[in-house]
């Protein structure tokens, strides 16, 4: 941390109030797969510095890959300071963490150290496993980042981080039969020994061949039993910004008015949960400094809390639940020299039911793999559309009968999860492409109206 150190004597020197400066060290593999075969494998090493300086409480930064640039780049972004509107809301980075967290599942020297052939190796494993005489391409990606992470301020807070993560996902099409299908296997953690490129491989397989020859879904109302997959979709691009303190506080999410009060049934409870083995998004301590802590957002039907960061949380004169981001692609961190507050696990609490069980519980349902083009419609209302294009199967009298073709749902968040019914048991981690990471098993939703497309 030499340079670090150099720089904030030199932010002292400057007499400026307060200094913060990340420094993120990566080294990133990627595997690309391109009609049935490895196409492309890089790996970069990457190196950045962020700075964040805050003077008579106006906030200014800068940022840069030369350790020896730090020092002009916090007189740079000095120079900036009169131009700028004081936050007199500001009260002061954090201080020294005094109790530090020590997690497990999130390094592995053997992701640290792996080699492009290894990489290339687990890709290949990928691929082999989704080879099917039924399946005419495969395509995907294999992800593997190490990382440092040191983060220093001039109140006296040092902390650094190691982490490991490993992401692969696998696409197959097939044109067998009516109308072309496809399907989709994906996997994610932070060490070596628990990720399973075979699952990947056999997941999308067999998503694609138990697609193969869809029947027309008829527009009208479903029970709806989401995949992990497709939950985690939801989490990301739906639900997650309601829980975020700054939509809260102003009004633009749908349960602005409901804090403290049941907002879904009373099997659903949501986390943010930053200490859970394996993860993506855990960790001992934010992007700001701040320790993490598990945080229960919806528990048992009722809205408990919101997620934020030092500025958010300052602008109404609260602390910070530790949710300071700096998210890096395609995993971890960066050196983003201004935070935004993002949940680290989106996690949704286990119930007690399978999936089978799930299916044979179902009149007249729908079995949900994925989702595509996810958003929310009228973020205050709780509107959101979503269509589900593959890994669709129309279920009746409690047995799968047919693949179903793609259906378009448009629906209300507060009226989903008021209208859960089961919540399963097969937890998987999850994580949408350039998206937040989350935990979740399947879940059955009542009274979902569809449109066939």
């Amino acid at each position: 941390m030499y340079a670090l150190d150099k720089a904030l004597d030199h932010a002292r020197k400057l007499r400026i109030d307060e200094c913060e400066i990340v420094h993120v060290k990566r080294k990133i593999t990627t595997v690309r797969i391109t009609d049935s075969e490895i196409f492309e494998l890089k790996q970069n090493l990457d190196e950045n510095y962020g700075i964040r300086i805050i003077h008579d409480k106006k906030i200014s930064s800068s940022q840069t890959s030369n350790d020896k640039e730090i020092q002009k780049s916090i007189e740079d972004s000095f120079q900036t300071i009169s131009h700028l509107k004081p936050r007199k809301f500001w009260k002061s980075l954090p201080h020294e963490i005094k109790s530090k967290i020590k997690l497990e599942g999130i390094y592995d020297k053997k992701l640290e150290e792996i080699s492009g052939y290894e990489a290339t190796d687990i890709a290949q494993n990928m691929i082999n496993h989704a080879l099917n005489d039924k399946i005419d391409m495969i395509s995907g990606s294999l992800n593997i980042v190490s990382e440092t992470f040191e983060i220093e301020n001039s109140n006296g807070l040092s902390a650094t981080d190691r982490g490991t993560y490993i992401s692969g996902i696998i696409n197959v099409d097939s044109q067998i039969g009516e109308s072309e299908v496809s399907g989709i296997g994906q996997g994610c953690c932070r060490t070596l020994d628990k990720f399973s490129p075979e699952q990947i491989g056999k997941d999308a397989k067999i998503m694609c061949i138990e697609s193969v020859n869809p029947k027309k879904c008829e527009t009208g109302e479903y029970s709806i039993i989401f995949e992990p997959y497709s939950v985690g979709e939801l989490l990301a691009f739906v639900v997650s910004s309601n829980f975020n303190f700054k939509t809260h506080s102003e009004k633009k999410g749908c349960f602005s008015n409901n804090f403290k009060e049941k907002i879904a049934v009373e099997d659903f409870s949501l986390i943010d949960n930053p200490h859970i083995s394996q993860g993506v998004g855990t960790k001992p301590f934010d992007d700001e400094g701040i320790k993490t802590n598990i945080n229960t957002l919806v528990d048992n039907g009722v809205f408990t809390n919101t997620y934020s960061n030092l500025f958010d949380s300052f602008k109404e004169d609260l602390e910070s639940t530790g949710n300071a981001s700096r998210p890096g692609s395609p995993m971890g961190r960066s050196a983003e020299s201004i935070p935004v507050s993002l949940p680290h696990n989106m996690q949704i609490k286990s119930g007690g039911i399978s999936q089978e069980d799930m299916i044979k519980d179902t009149k007249h349902g729908l079995l949900v793999g994925r989702l595509w083009y996810t958003y929310a419609v009228n973020p205050i209302k709780g509107d959101f559309s979503c269509t589900a294009r593959s890994g669709i199967r129309i279920i009746e009298n409690g047995k799968i009968t047919s693949p179903g073709k793609p259906v378009r749902i448009i629906h209300n968040l507060p009226r989903l999860l008021q209208n859960i019914s089961a919540v399963g048991n097969n937890e998987k981690n999850v994580l949408q492409w350039a998206s937040l990471p989350s935990i979740t098993p399947s879940i059955k939703v009542e009274k979902i109206k569809v449109n066939s497309i």
